[in-house]
């Protein structure tokens, strides 16, 4: 090394010194076959970054420059006092965002999210030499070079390596060497030494984290670690990792972003959503992630993680709600399938769960202020709250009603609707959020007429409690949407009056007559209704076995009709039940014996 420190004297020539380029070729050869110790990589990038020597001599010995990528821990205080001196380069700026990934603690300073990358981390060559390298002089520890590199036996050319989607592996940051030098007392115990949580408890004070972050996310014992300490470093480490995959893999990489799906893209999301499952909330990482990919994403790449991901994002501030989530998903809801249609209801549910799950568990006593996320520092208040979840709420009913009309009121998706409702309605039951918000009439209708029992019983159920929520102040207009949907219900299903004055549904008379429906007022009563019809004739014959005309309107006297009721709830619609048992009170009459009835 002295022979090439004595050539960089102030004044000394770049171009055409043959000496410098011996010199060069003599440190490369070394390189090759012995390894560069940290003191000399740190005088190779100190002479190659060196403003006496400028950027002809950086190109020119950009091979062994790469060694200084794989000693991380030495490096990132050099760079930054490089950085210091000659400016943002771009070639500094490269070194330092691969730094950053690993090292957030030391590199503070911002890197360009959409710079290309400088230094990849597949050229074949350049690995396979540090690995021979490594292996001759029995390298273990941090300077391995799986750090930045990962080696695969077999890949295809043609297909896209996705270098930055593999796990890595459970490695310790320290090496033997560095472990022996400390003292027994402070002796640091390596994760991947632990093997059961009652070691995990015992060294609980004494753990190192591994060399890279994203090793955590394959290891259960790690994530447990990680759940009972909560390290704001290791969270913070942990999410740049993240951030940087899917920077590389999904946003800006080079051939436009894994065009299909791979084996890899689709290992890596599950392990990530099987994290999050067992951590039980998201990483911040994924979270802004989201944000960027939802305006590129077709709706079909790895659907079902892209929505998991989704369903686990915290609470977004109604101000920003709009920009960040509803306008990307609008589009895509509108022009997607059925199944997507369904797939983004089903993850919408899970997104409204989550935020009430956050709120039941961080809410302070006073009902002031909320902590969103227990590793962030993020706060909203009560009414904040409030209002992203009544943002929430009304997106999902414009989605629904819009898309239920498209398609044909289709009863897969009023399934995943009316499974949103029953979430909004239980609010307040189940976590004491004082909120009750009606289904829009583009989802009480479709519900109330539908072919099957099951969503009409469901949407009976979603009425009955709301009823049991009134017992705090509500705005008029939702006491007006309430009581107005109760008159529906009963008039169509009990007092057989469907489409007198006052109903959500009006037909003119004349309109009414040409139809031919005899009785049209009772075509949607229990015993009419084509959801409940089937029962109806099954319940007829019983009672009637011998009768030859079938006779629908009998079931309405008297003793038989109280039959039809609790034959009706015996098959389990438990939601119409309490619905009819707290709205409608009903006798006997004593002339004909059928039944009267009033709305409570």
């Amino acid at each position: 090394m002295s022979p090439l420190l004595h050539v960089v004297e102030a004044g000394t020539p770049v171009q055409g010194n043959d000496e410098l380029e011996k010199n060069l070729v003599q440190v490369e050869k070394v390189a090759y076959s012995q390894g560069l110790p940290p003191e000399a990589v740190s005088i190779m990038l100190e002479f190659a970054m060196s403003l006496r020597m400028g950027k002809t001599v950086f190109a020119s010995a950009s091979k062994w420059v790469n060694w200084g990528i794989s000693m991380r821990v030495f490096r990132v205080r050099k760079l930054l006092e490089l950085q210091s001196k000659l400016g943002r380069q771009p070639f500094l700026l490269h070194l330092l965002s691969l730094y950053k990934v690993f090292c957030p603690e030391l590199v503070t300073l911002s890197i360009p999210s959409r710079m290309k990358s400088g230094f990849r981390n597949h050229i074949s060559p350049w690995k396979s030499a540090l690995i021979a390298v490594q292996k001759r002089n029995g390298l273990q520890g941090a300077s391995s070079i799986s750090l930045v590199f990962t080696n695969k036996d077999k890949t295809n050319p043609r297909k896209r390596k996705h270098c930055h989607l593999e796990f890595p592996a459970l490695i310790p940051a320290l090496n033997k060497e560095a472990q022996s030098e400390q003292s027994s007392s402070r002796r640091v115990v390596p994760l991947v030494e632990l093997h059961s949580f009652a070691q995990l408890l015992e060294n609980m004070h004494r753990i190192e984290l591994p060399a890279q972050m994203g090793s955590l996310l394959g290891s259960s014992l790690a994530l447990q670690y990680l759940d009972c300490v909560q390290d704001e470093s290791a969270l913070l480490r942990l999410n740049f990792w993240l951030g940087y995959a899917f920077h590389e893999e999904f946003l800006f990489c080079g051939d436009g972003g894994p065009s299909q799906t791979s084996e890899e893209a689709l290992q890596f999301l599950n392990k990530l959503l099987s994290a999050q499952h067992f951590l039980q909330e998201g990483f911040s990482s994924s979270e802004v992630f989201l944000y960027k990919f939802l305006n590129v994403w077709d709706g079909s790449l790895l659907r079902p993680q892209i929505l998991g991901l989704l369903s686990n994002i915290p609470v977004v501030p109604s101000s920003q709600i709009r920009r960040l989530l509803f306008e990307p998903l609008m589009q895509l809801f509108f022009t997607s399938s059925l199944f997507f249609k369904c797939g983004l209801m089903e993850c919408l549910t899970n997104m409204l769960l989550k935020w009430l799950t956050w709120h039941s568990i961080y809410a302070l006593e006073d009902d002031l202020d909320i902590s969103l996320n227990s590793h962030t520092s993020i706060n909203m208040t009560l009414s904040g709250f409030k209002d992203s979840m009544m943002e929430l709420i009304h997106f999902v009913g414009r989605l629904a009603s819009v898309g239920l009309q498209l398609e044909g009121c289709h009863c897969l998706l009023l399934s995943f609707v009316l499974d949103f409702y029953e979430t909004v309605c239980d609010t307040f039951l189940k976590y004491g959020l004082p909120l009750i918000v009606m289904p829009p009439a583009g989802v009480f209708y479709p519900a109330l007429f539908a072919t099957d029992p099951v969503s009409v019983d469901r949407l009976a159920y979603i009425m009955h409690s709301n009823a049991l929520n009134v017992a705090f102040h509500i705005s008029r207009q939702t006491f007006r949407e309430f009581n107005h949907y109760v008159v529906v219900m009963v008039n169509c299903l009990w007092n057989s009056r469907m489409f007198h004055p006052g109903m959500g549904v009006q037909l003119g008379e004349e309109l009414l007559l040409k139809s031919n429906v005899p009785q049209y007022g009772s075509s949607f009563d229990l015993v009419h209704h084509p959801a409940f019809m089937n029962y109806a004739v099954n319940f007829h014959q019983k009672c009637w076995p011998g009768k030859k005309d079938m006779d629908l309107n009998s079931i309405k006297h008297s003793k038989p009709w109280s039959w039809y009721l609790e034959y009706l709830f015996t098959q389990g619609y438990d939601g119409l039940k309490h619905f009819v048992q707290s709205n409608i009170s009903w006798q006997l009459k004593a002339d004909d014996g059928q039944v009267d009835s009033q709305q409570r």
